[in-house]
């Protein structure tokens, strides 16, 4: 029988046979300018390296996946990061999967369920901000899939307000997706005659 070690948090979920593998964490961000302007955020994800350790891996057994950055989460397509997750984890040679928060990992049900009955499958803990999970648990297993839910429709209220807000541009006359040609957009905003253009 295996004891937990009360010195490490979440020792009683954490297991000899998950430290014997990697510790993997999976960094994503949604589009390119968040990469370059949101660098707290990246920062937050990258500090998930020490957190693992805190959890008892050895520092060069955390792998860092951060392929998917600038990449939306609403598909498994072109997110080559998220793929190499996925066949880490089915080669049995992850024993812990850490993202800041699972809309990080997946904003789609159906990419979230995969790697979750991949985990379950090959006995791989998931970490976030808040806690550690066990997918063969039925009660981890249920907060998992309900986050994996909230953060899908996350999502689609984050859609439409988007769209709203364009919405509301329009009807001010102020919503404008390119500068007709022989016009230029001002610094203050506003569209004036591209006098280049005139000279030329």
């Amino acid at each position: 029988m295996t004891h937990a070690n009360p010195t490490v948090p979440f020792g009683h979920k954490i297991q000899p046979r998950h430290r014997d593998r990697l510790a993997v964490v999976y960094i994503r961000q949604s589009t390119s300018h968040q990469v370059v302007s949101n660098r707290e955020s990246a920062d937050l994800q990258y500090q998930l390296r020490q957190r693992a350790v805190a959890l008892g891996w050895v520092d060069d057994r955390v792998l860092v996946i951060d392929d998917d950055q600038g990449i939306s989460g609403t598909s498994v397509e072109n997110r080559p990061g998220f793929q190499r997750l996925l066949a880490e984890v089915s080669l049995g040679h992850v024993g812990i999967v850490l993202g800041r928060e699972m809309s990080r990992l997946s904003r789609s049900c159906r990419d979230w369920h995969q790697l979750l009955e991949l985990c379950a499958l090959f006995q791989v803990l998931i970490a976030d901000a808040d806690g550690v999970y066990d997918p063969i648990e039925p009660s981890d297993r249920l907060l998992l899939g309900l986050r994996g839910m909230m953060s899908e429709a996350e999502l689609h209220v984050l859609k439409a307000r988007m769209h709203q807000g364009k919405l509301n541009k329009a009807r001010r006359g102020e919503l404008f997706t390119c500068v007709p040609i022989g016009y230029v957009r001002s610094p203050d905003g506003s569209i004036a005659r591209d006098v280049s253009s005139v000279l030329k």
